[in-house]
C-alpha cells in the first residue's frame, strides 16, 4: 500500500512539475503572438519572406502561409492556404509542406527548447535554415527531373472557429491546455508503468544503434521516441524535467532537441499536409532522412568543439540553474 501511495505521490508531483513548467511558457508567449497577430505583425513578415519563396519554386503568396505556420501553427497556415487563390503542383505542396512541418510555431516550440537549455541561436538556425535547405534541395530536384508537375488535390476544408471574439480565442487556449494536461498524465503514467516492466530498457537497446549515430544516449531515448510521435511540447517538457534534476547531460538533451525541431509529430503533421496534396514520400521519408543526416552531422561537429564555446552559443546545463 505504501509503494502504491509512493507512486502516485512521485506521479503527481511530476505531472505538477511537467505541465506548471510547460504553461509558464505557453502562456506569456501565446497573449505575445496574439497581439502581433492583431497589430499585423504575420502580414510584415510575410512581405520578408515572399521573395524567399518565390526562389524555392514557390508563389510568392505563399509567404502568408508560411509566416502564419511559423508564427502560430500548421493548422492556421493550412487555412489562410486553402482560403488563398494560389493553385499548387504536387511538387509546390511537397516543398510548402516539408517547410512548414519544419519550421512551424517556433515562439512557443524554441522557448519550450530554451528552457531545456538549447539557444534560440541553434533552434532557429536548424528550423528556418533546415527548412530552406530542404526546400531548395526538393524544388531542385522537382525541376531537374520534372516530377510531381500536375494540380495539387485538397482533400480538406479546415473547420474555422465561428467565435471570432477574444472570449472565444481565450476558451480556445483554455481547451488546448487542458488536453496538454491530460496527455502529458498519461504519457508520465505510462512511462513509469514502462519503467517498472522492464520495457524501457528493452527499448533503449533495440534503438541504441539508431540513437548513436545520432549522439543521443539511451537515457533520452523514450523521452525522444516520444516527441518524434506526439510533439516537441510533449516531448521536450519531459526533457526538461528530466534535464532540471540531472538526470540527461547537456549535449544529450541538445541533441534529442535538435532532433525533435526537425523531427516531431511524425504521423499527425505528416496527415495533415498529405491533406493538401503533397507527396507522401517527400514529407514523411524525405523529412525523416534529411533530419537524420542533419542532427548526425550536428552530433559529431559538436562532440569536436570547444565545451566552452558549446555552452556560449548552443546549449547549457539547466539542472544548475
Amino acid at each position: 500500500m505504501k509503494s502504491i501511495y509512493q507512486f502516485f505521490k512521485e506521479l503527481l508531483r511530476e505531472i505538477f512539475d511537467v505541465t506548471s513548467t510547460l504553461f509558464r511558457i505557453m502562456i506569456p508567449i501565446i497573449i505575445v503572438i496574439k497581439v502581433v497577430e492583431e497589430f499585423g505583425g504575420v502580414v510584415i513578415l510575410s512581405e520578408w519572406l515572399s521573395p524567399i519563396m518565390e526562389s524555392v519554386g514557390l508563389p510568392k503568396e505563399m509567404g502568408l502561409v508560411w509566416a502564419t505556420t511559423i508564427l502560430t501553427n500548421i493548422y492556421a497556415g493550412l487555412i489562410i492556404l486553402i482560403n488563398s487563390d494560389a493553385p499548387l503542383t504536387v511538387a509546390q505542396a511537397s516543398v510548402l509542406g516539408s517547410m512548414m512541418l519544419l519550421a512551424h510555431s517556433l515562439p512557443i516550440e524554441g522557448a519550450i527548447a530554451k528552457k531545456a537549455g538549447v539557444s534560440w541561436l541553434a533552434t532557429l538556425s536548424v528550423r528556418v535554415g533546415g527548412s530552406l535547405v530542404l526546400a531548395w534541395l526538393l524544388n531542385l530536384s522537382y525541376q531537374y527531373g520534372d516530377l510531381l508537375n500536375y494540380p495539387a488535390t485538397v482533400l480538406w476544408q479546415p473547420e474555422v472557429s465561428g467565435d471570432s471574439s477574444y472570449l472565444g480565442w481565450a476558451i480556445e487556449q483554455l481547451k488546448s491546455f487542458a488536453v496538454i494536461f491530460i496527455v502529458i498524465s498519461a504519457l508520465l503514467l505510462l512511462l513509469k508503468i514502462l519503467k517498472i516492466l522492464g520495457v524501457e530498457k528493452l527499448m533503449a537497446i533495440l534503438l541504441r544503434p539508431f540513437l548513436r549515430l545520432l549522439g543521443i544516449s539511451k537515457d533520452a531515448t523514450n523521452l525522444t521516441i516520444i516527441g518524434i510521435t506526439l510533439g516537441l511540447s510533449f516531448g521536450g517538457g519531459l526533457l526538461i524535467n528530466e534535464a532540471k534534476k540531472g538526470h540527461i547531460s547537456a549535449r544529450d538533451v541538445f541533441t534529442a532537441i535538435m532532433l525533435l525541431n526537425l523531427l516531431h509529430s511524425l504521423i499527425e503533421d505528416t496527415l495533415l499536409i498529405m491533406l493538401i496534396g503533397a507527396d507522401f514520400y517527400t514529407i514523411f521519408w524525405g523529412r525523416l532522412v534529411f533530419s537524420v543526416l542533419v542532427i548526425a552531422l550536428i552530433s559529431n561537429v559538436i562532440k569536436r568543439m570547444n565545451p566552452r564555446t558549446c555552452e556560449r552559443y548552443f546549449y547549457r546545463d539547466v539542472s544548475q540553474s
